[in-house]
């Protein structure tokens, strides 16, 4: 899989650009604004590897769907801690205001493609212009200003910043599923943001009806 995803890279890049390009116009993927009533597509689902994925960079992954359809599909890997650090070490390292940053943030590897981009999933109390709201209880933004109200106190409840995403182009997704490579269970937020970063896979098989 991981050739065809480095393959796949410039086109993933500006799948990725294009999903954030629409945060400013309406919340199209809100289920609250338009249900989602296809069973296959897997935005707002958590996707979780089966015990037989043999790709290292998924083995045992929980991703959170950002975006799936007829053009390929994005998500952020949720249990892949790569470490905590001081908030203000962080948004110095993404080129962001560090003044009066307080506190330590987690940081996650979202994903081997691009992980020089940053995202940030979270609960959806916080919004601004550069956020899509995906389910009722989690939001993504990709911008620097929710890094700086976290890092003073004002963001959201519940957050998680990760580097790098996770990206198929048409049909990879849908082939290896059809290999039983994933399986789907719905997002639940505990899950997503959980402190418990070692059962989340766990979690997540239980919640899609797997038995170990």
């Amino acid at each position: 899989m991981k050739a065809r995803f480095m393959r796949g890279g410039l086109y993933l890049a500006a799948f990725a650009a294009a999903f954030f390009s629409m945060a400013g116009a309406p919340d199209a993927m809100d289920p609250q604004v338009q249900p989602d009533l296809d069973p296959a597509n897997l935005t707002g689902k958590l996707l979780v590897a089966s015990p037989h994925m043999a790709d290292p960079n998924f083995a045992k992954t929980v991703i959170f769907m950002l975006e799936h359809n007829e053009h390929g599909a994005l998500g952020i890997v949720v249990n892949h801690e790569l470490g905590a650090a001081p908030a203000a070490d962080v948004l110095k390292g993404l080129g962001v205001q560090a003044d009066g940053a307080a506190g330590q943030i987690k940081v996650f590897l979202g994903g081997p493609v691009e992980p020089q981009v940053a995202f940030v999933l979270h609960s959806t109390d916080y919004k601004n212009g550069a956020t899509r709201n995906i389910t009722s209880g989690v939001s993504v933004t990709g911008d620097s200003t929710i890094l700086e109200a976290i890092s003073h106190g004002n963001g959201p409840k519940k957050s998680l910043l990760a580097l790098g995403y996770a990206g198929w182009g048409p049909g990879q997704l849908e082939a290896e599923m059809a290999h039983d490579a994933w399986y789907v269970a719905p997002a639940d937020p505990g899950v997503v943001f959980g402190d418990d970063i070692g059962s989340k896979w766990k979690q997540a098989l239980a919640i899609s009806g797997t038995d170990l």
